[in-house]
């Protein structure tokens, strides 16, 4: 294992430097899912909810915190985003709705934290819209699926 690299040899924290690095294409792949009653996804689905369109708000939200994660986590560095996509696809086998979001820049630092801010808030957002009818959603499944760029190069999540 290798050190965790936010403390300096005092333990003290810190911000990374990254100033010697080379600047590349990252990507960051991440996932999540809210469960939920069947009544409430059909309600999803159907576009019937009084506060609007649920997925199309949880969709902007994402992107709107992957743009902002560095105002939330307090080491992080920011950086000039190039490309966000959030995917949310509702799945009555849940029954829920299954977040994908897809970070890039071109930086001297990976996109993880954005592309794992993004699918949090994207699934917290319909919590949020949904919570007058269901106060039981659970939100779980939000992990990295892949990453690339930057010196460690392609990571990619192995299942067992």
């Amino acid at each position: 294992m290798t050190k965790l690299t936010h403390f300096n040899k005092s333990g003290e924290a810190h911000m990374v430097d990254v100033g010697g690095k080379d600047t590349t294409h990252r990507i960051a792949v991440t996932e999540g899912r809210i469960r939920m009653q069947a009544e409430t996804l059909d309600t999803i689905r159907a576009g019937g909810h009084k506060k609007g369109d649920v997925l199309g708000i949880a969709r902007v939200a994402g992107i709107m915190a992957a743009k902002k994660t560095s105002d939330l986590v307090p080491l992080c560095h920011p950086l000039a985003l190039t490309h966000v996509t959030i995917e949310l696809t509702t799945d009555p086998e849940l029954p829920g709705v299954h977040c994908e979001a897809r970070v890039e820049t071109r930086s001297q630092t990976g996109v993880e934290m954005e592309a794992l801010c993004a699918t949090q808030v994207a699934l917290l957002t319909i919590y949020d819209m949904c919570k007058a009818v269901d106060r039981g959603m659970v939100i779980d499944g939000v992990r990295l699926l892949e990453k690339s760029g930057g010196r460690s190069g392609r990571w990619t999540r192995n299942e067992l």
